[in-house]
């Protein structure tokens, strides 16, 4: 086991212990059950908005499931550079949602997954092979703020589940909100107030008790169980390709984004520890973000990328072992592999899993918070870089009919405030002299070495 680290937390078990198989098992677990209905519903979301029937849609979902699964053992484990030997979890990101639709409405799924095919890693590739040269333009304050906005924007996903999801027809009725909220106390009373393996196991216990009672009280649906196959192999090129110029290059900006989304997701994971991911690291995880989500292209999967509620997970429960992660991996595959067992998953009720979202999305924003004050110190200059980037991202997601003069284009773009916050704090941190920035005041990798070198061009009596 690891003990608290400089800026870091009080770990159970670090990057690299392996806890008992049996808890282990019951950890992975853990995290599938936080991710599965979010890394499904981007599914859900864009199948219903494009309008594709109810086969299309289950086959989309079965293989964001296992790609899922394939780039979360990538990045416990990594195949070559591939991979960062991290606890990071993988799953399909809402970033991509508004251009999924609006693109296939428009030129069809062909041309989604073309898209996603050429960019995928092209660009994030191509970002991690240079992350070392970039990473200067990525430091704590600016990688922290995208994690905060990623937590808080979360929370009002998390809500929406809470209430009984988006569409629910009796949305915010008082056996949803007492599901969520039953939920949430369990898990917040478990971690707070026990030890051992009922604190590390806290969220899980919450869903499990949280669905036992959704049981009881005749909410739970099982007609899709009946209806799914147990087997089902994946089908390359079931949706065709094509090669719009519009969508490759707006797939391509969202790839920039998710890029900065990972190297958050990434350092809020490491954060744990009281650190910064290695170069190494970055560009593994990177490389898994791109290639994953090409290869999944082919099959009919939409990106994949870091999912910020399980770095909460990380940090709520101090369970940093990639091994975990690894095995959660392997439940996601399987589920992918496994239609029929998919759909019992999701017979949980969207407030059992608010309750425990809403929590891990509050923990991601809270790491984030924590990677910036560590690293960064809140002078007047670093101050107004948080207050400008948080300010202009949360009015963007409690009010996004103000973009409503803008183009399409524009304000589909604009309208994420992931990547208003992120370009807000690139912008301004690279822009505005100080420590954080790569082209003012930054300091040099090492003092001693470049003292060396101008002693010796001033003085230039050495052989």
């Amino acid at each position: 086991m690891s003990n608290e680290t400089d800026g870091g937390i009080q770990l159970e078990y670090g990057v690299d212990d392996k806890p008992p198989l049996p808890k282990s098992i019951l950890l992975g677990l853990q995290h599938v059950a936080v991710m599965i209905v979010p890394a499904t519903a981007v599914a859900y979301v864009v199948a219903g908005g494009v309008g594709l029937d109810p086969t299309d849609t289950a086959y989309i979902v079965q293989m964001v499931l296992l790609f899922s699964g394939l780039a979360t053992i990538v990045q416990a484990y990594t195949v070559g550079p591939v991979g960062a030997r991290l606890p990071i979890v993988m799953g399909s990101s809402f970033t991509f949602v508004g251009a999924s639709i609006s693109i296939g409405a428009d030129f069809g799924m062909a041309a989604v997954f073309g898209a996603i095919l050429v960019t995928g890693f092209a660009v994030e590739g191509l970002i991690g092979w240079q992350f070392k040269r970039i990473k200067p333009f990525f430091p704590p304050l600016v990688t922290g703020l995208v994690v905060v906005i990623i937590g808080l924007y979360l929370v009002p996903v998390a809500m929406d589940y809470a209430a009984g999801g988006a569409d629910a027809a009796d949305f915010g009725a008082l056996h949803h909100i007492g599901l969520a909220g039953l939920v949430l106390a369990i898990a917040v009373g478990l971690n707070m107030f026990t030890r051992g393996v009922t604190r590390l196991l806290s969220i899980l216990v919450a869903i499990v008790v949280g669905y036992v009672a959704a049981l009881a009280a005749g909410l739970v649906d099982f007609s899709a169980v009946g209806d799914a196959a147990w087997v089902a192999l994946p089908a390359p090129t079931r949706f065709g390709f094509e090669f719009e110029p519009i969508a490759i290059a707006t797939f391509a900006v969202l790839f920039l984004v998710s890029a900065m989304e990972t190297v958050g997701d990434m350092s809020g994971v490491t954060a744990a520890e009281g650190r910064n991911p290695t170069n190494e690291e970055f560009r593994g995880g990177l490389f898994t973000d791109g290639l994953l989500s090409s290869i999944g292209a082919v099959f009919g999967a939409f990106p994949i990328t870091s999912f910020s509620q399980n770095v909460g997970i990380v940090n709520f429960t101090g369970v940093m072992s990639r091994h975990v992660v690894g095995i959660g991996g392997v439940f996601l595959a399987v589920l992918g592999l496994s239609p029929k067992v998919g759909a019992a998953v999701t017979t949980i009720p969207s407030a059992v899993f608010g309750g425990a979202v809403l929590l891990m999305a509050g923990m991601v924003a809270a790491s984030g918070f924590r990677l910036v004050i560590t690293n960064a110190d809140l002078d007047r200059r670093n101050t107004v870089v948080v207050a400008v980037s948080l300010g202009l991202g949360l009015g963007i997601a409690t009010t996004p009919e103000a973009l409503a003069g803008l183009p399409n284009a524009a304000e589909t773009f604009f309208g994420q405030p992931v990547i208003v916050t992120a370009l807000s704090a690139l912008v301004l941190n690279t822009f505005v002299p100080g420590e954080q920035s790569p082209l003012f005041d930054a300091r040099p990798a090492d003092p001693d070495a470049d003292a060396d070198a101008d002693a010796a061009a001033v003085d230039p009596t050495d052989d």
